[in-house]
């Protein structure tokens, strides 16, 4: 099986993080609030590596600095998430462990304390790789989420994927091997004829599994344009419905 994350996962600088972390029932979370206030929140959703993986964690920072109370909590539950040591031939029994279709029960958790704790009254989401498959899941069953946005990741064995809530926004890499362009084309085709709110696809040129979510100091300089694009376009999905 192929690495399905070509960047060196186990080399990245130091992130001195702007938020902090709470406890949420059962949950564990990161969170960070923008210096003013704001009833408008964002879920983050966070890939294999985790909610305490230091890009995801400059994400949430990111979407905070735009004027949102933004929270990636922890999916995972306490159970260890995907490292760098593993062996990616034990991949598929590790997914079997960590299924991005059973994330509703903490998605409603994490959305009552959006809703009674920080008196969020608009709330979006945004996933990366196991956590866009996250986003597509709840963007088709959980009508609280405002918006959506999936990065490189897509549910692929329902046919009721397509029957979108609200409006999503898939972003993908031209040269993830992990979705196929033909998938990708499906997705649009099944979209055009079944969806009934807002969608957009849009694949940025060049850009492998996992590209979106690096750290400026993280980033190929060939790659830094598609990704600040990538970065951009998520905000303004975002900014457009939340």
């Amino acid at each position: 099986m192929a690495d399905p994350f070509l960047y060196d996962t186990g080399d990245r600088s130091q992130y001195g993080c702007l938020g902090h972390e709470v406890q949420i029932e059962h949950i564990k979370a990161y969170v960070c609030r923008p210096s003013f206030f704001t009833d408008k929140a964002v879920i983050v959703i966070h890939d294999i590596f985790g909610w305490m993986f230091p890009d995801i964690r400059y994400i949430v920072d990111l979407i905070a600095g735009h004027g949102y109370i933004t929270i990636c909590p922890d999916f995972f539950k306490g159970t260890d998430p995907w490292k760098t040591t593993d062996h990616w031939a034990d991949f598929a029994d590790w997914m079997k462990h960590h299924d991005p279709t059973k994330v509703d029960k903490e998605a409603d958790v994490v959305l009552k304390y959006l809703k009674e704790q920080c008196d969020a009254k608009k709330i979006g989401v945004v996933g990366f790789s196991w956590g866009g498959m996250a986003v597509h899941h709840l963007m088709l069953k959980n009508p609280q989420l405002t918006a959506g946005v999936s990065l490189y990741g897509i549910i692929r064995d329902s046919e009721e994927r397509y029957n979108l809530l609200n409006p999503t926004f898939f972003i993908f890499g031209e040269k993830d091997h992990t979705i196929s362009y033909d998938q990708i084309v499906l997705l649009e085709e099944k979209l055009k004829q079944h969806c009934k709110v807002a969608y957009k696809i849009k694949v940025y040129p060049g850009q492998v599994h996992g590209f979106a979510q690096l750290k400026p100091e993280d980033m190929k300089p060939a790659d830094k344009p598609y990704i600040e694009e990538a970065r951009k376009d998520m905000i303004d999905w975002i900014k457009m419905f939340v």
